[in-house]
């Protein structure tokens, strides 16, 4: 049997972790996700929608979002290469909006439809701007995302049970955690505690907001680290064993 040499241990240890730093940042990005992650109850926020590849290597040619009973009203972001449409719900109890005008339909869907479909590998992202309920506050907020593509369907839209992280489920619905309300912006708006506490660090809320969604990208980098890591470990058990081989 031929025996392994030290340098192929090395080169075997060092690939290994070099696939482990590549691999779990991929992973981590393949869902369609939402940012920010939180934001404040009864703020107004612009809400992006990222998704990252096809249907197992099928070009995406339509994305259309749910939108939560609680929200009330959505404007769409236009994409340029993309038309998009609101797909209108009737309301179980009519309302008033802020202008004084009776509404008795809400955007139940948001749909953007290719107009050349997004080849498979490619990134694109959907901006919806809206408010949030003032008495969400504590809440998650799901928005359902179904995918099709030329070949096939992805409906991302399962809810993790309470306690696990989205990783739990196959296709994890985009979500969104809604914070408490603690202080007001110069033109009303609520801010979160978090993002407050951001400001205080840093002096800007703006690069408060900046940091928002990023725990999965923090989580990936970690995890990265931690591949190099264990191929730095082959390399030093391929250097003893050499060592150990001249003295022997």
């Amino acid at each position: 049997m031929k025996k392994s040499t030290p340098l192929a241990l090395a080169s075997t240890g060092l690939g290994i972790g070099v696939l482990l730093a590549v691999a779990v940042p991929l992973s981590a990005s393949a869902h369609v996700s939402v940012t920010p992650a939180a934001t404040a109850a009864g703020s107004y926020t612009v809400l992006t929608f990222a998704v990252p590849h096809g249907c197992d290597g099928s070009a995406t040619t339509t994305i259309a979002i749910d939108i939560p009973d609680e929200i009330a009203s959505v404007t769409p972001t236009v994409n340029p290469n993309w038309d998009v449409s609101k797909v209108m719900t009737p309301l179980a109890t009519p309302s008033t909006s802020a202008h004084g005008e009776a509404a008795t339909e809400r955007v139940g869907q948001v749909v953007y439809t290719a107009k050349t479909p997004l080849a498979d590998g490619y990134r694109d992202t959907f901006a919806l701007s809206l408010q949030l309920p003032a008495d969400a506050a504590g809440t998650t907020l799901d928005f359902p995302v179904l995918q099709t593509c030329e070949t096939g369907s992805t409906n991302w839209n399962e809810v993790p049970a309470d306690g696990a992280d989205e990783d739990s489920v196959e296709h994890p619905a985009p979500a969104i955690t809604v914070t408490e309300a603690v202080a007001t912006e110069a033109d009303g708006d609520p801010v979160s505690a978090a993002d407050t506490a951001s400001s205080d660090a840093s002096g800007s809320v703006a690069d408060a907001g900046s940091g928002s969604g990023s725990g999965d990208d923090v989580l990936a980098r970690v995890l990265g680290i931690g591949g190099l890591v264990v191929g730095a470990v082959g390399v030093v058990i391929a250097v003893v064993a050499t060592r150990r081989a001249r003295t022997a």
